[in-house]
């Protein structure tokens, strides 16, 4: 009787239970971004992407890819050895990716995109090149009261521990 107690006690707490933790799903805006994505890059329209159409659409997704990983991409889901990748394919491979990216990576790389001049620190001359990246005009005042609000050690600047608060709501 202990042992089936304990078969039963396994089984209701094991990794296939509901009790386990759940991957997390695609959010419905990174749905559209992926779909957006294809679109965009599918360029003759045929529902399919051929390989630097691929390349190019996960490149504007924000991931690195080398032509060997494209390449063993291609391979692994163009079936019928016609160069394609199908959409419903493209949203798996995508899907997972953006499903396994490290959140605190991500706002690092953000955090590189700003500190352009590498000082370790966003200054108001990089969020200012941001912002006329941007196309956004917006005044030095605005700018240097960004800046101040988070800026925890007062030296006019936001290092990478006060730009990752700001991004991870951890302020």
């Amino acid at each position: 009787m202990s042992s089936l107690y304990t078969r039963h006690d396994r089984g209701a707490l094991g990794p296939s239970s509901a009790v386990a933790k759940k991957r997390r799903e695609l959010t419905e805006d990174e749905r559209q971004e992926i779909k957006e994505a294809f679109d965009l890059f599918d360029t003759d329209k045929d529902g399919c992407l051929d390989y630097h159409e691929l390349k190019v659409a996960m490149r504007a997704l924000g991931f690195d890819v080398k032509k060997a990983e494209v390449q063993k991409i291609m391979r692994e889901y163009d079936r019928d050895n016609a160069g394609l990748i199908s959409e419903q394919d493209f949203n798996a491979v995508v899907g997972d990716r953006i499903l396994d990216r490290n959140p605190i990576e991500e706002v690092m790389k953000a955090f590189k995109l700003f500190d352009e001049d590498q000082t370790g620190k966003i200054s108001i001359g990089n969020l200012r090149r941001v912002a006329r990246e941007l196309g956004e005009d917006i005044p030095d005042e605005e700018l240097k009261a960004m800046i101040e609000e988070f800026d925890q050690d007062n030296d006019g600047e936001i290092n990478e521990e006060e730009f990752l608060a700001i991004m991870t709501a951890d302020f």
